[in-house]
């Protein structure tokens, strides 16, 4: 199934331009089979989000964009987290205590909000972005190689804000997940792969060089 992991909403990400509604409506028109909520610092959506996601029998998994001392890390699994401003190793200890995944987000975007070199630095990191829909092409590429170098798993988010960048990119999981424990256990495993959105499918994207069609980046870039 390919899952959106790193989408957000208005409510508690003031900066978005999306309700849920949309969000989900736009999702199934593309393909997608599940999508994440991380908003930025908060996870206030997630009762709702439960009760949505089985009114529309469609996966809704929410997780959170935290913005640490070093960088943003999108995390799942959590039932608790910090509600000021901690070190990213601080925050991946606190994720792994609790049993949860967490990925580097864009981090290297030039906005000073990626983890950048800080990646070969903290330890515990499940994953790390390689597709962005916010983030230039030659970041993503970059971040892709730290991926390999680090031996994380490679995943492929949207991180949209506006209608337009909804599922841009997405991320392969080889089983179905229904549940968060489910959607933990196989992120665990390692066997996913970053995704585009050509316009009518999603494509798995091979992790070695990003092979994207000119038209493609284009699209999405543009």
């Amino acid at each position: 199934m390919f899952i959106d992991l790193h989408m957000h909403e208005r409510t508690f990400s003031p900066d978005s331009h999306l309700r849920l509604a949309e969000i989900v409506r736009l999702s199934k028109e593309k393909g997608l089979d599940g999508i994440c909520i991380t908003d930025h610092d908060n996870m206030g959506l997630k009762e709702y989000a439960k009760a949505y996601s089985r009114e529309q029998n469609f996966p809704i998994f929410v997780g959170i964009e935290y913005y640490s001392l070093e960088g943003d890390i999108v995390a799942f699994g959590l039932d608790r987290y910090p509600k000021k401003r901690v070190s990213a190793q601080g925050f991946i200890d606190l994720v792994k205590a609790q049993g949860g995944i967490c990925f580097g987000a864009h981090p290297f975007r030039d906005n000073n909000r990626g983890l950048e070199e800080h990646l070969l630095r903290v330890n515990g990191l499940d994953g790390i972005e390689v597709l962005n829909g916010s983030t230039s092409y030659e970041a993503c590429k970059k971040a892709e190689a730290y991926a390999r170098y680090l031996k994380l798993t490679p995943v492929g988010s949207s991180d949209c804000h506006t209608t337009e960048k909804v599922g841009v990119f997405a991320t392969y999981f080889p089983e179905q997940v229904k549940t968060m424990a489910d959607f933990i256990r196989v992120f665990k495993e390692g066997n996913l792969q970053p995704a585009y959105y050509d316009g009518e499918r999603y494509v798995k994207a091979i992790n070695t060089n990003l092979p994207f069609k000119q038209s493609v980046i284009e699209y999405i870039y543009n």
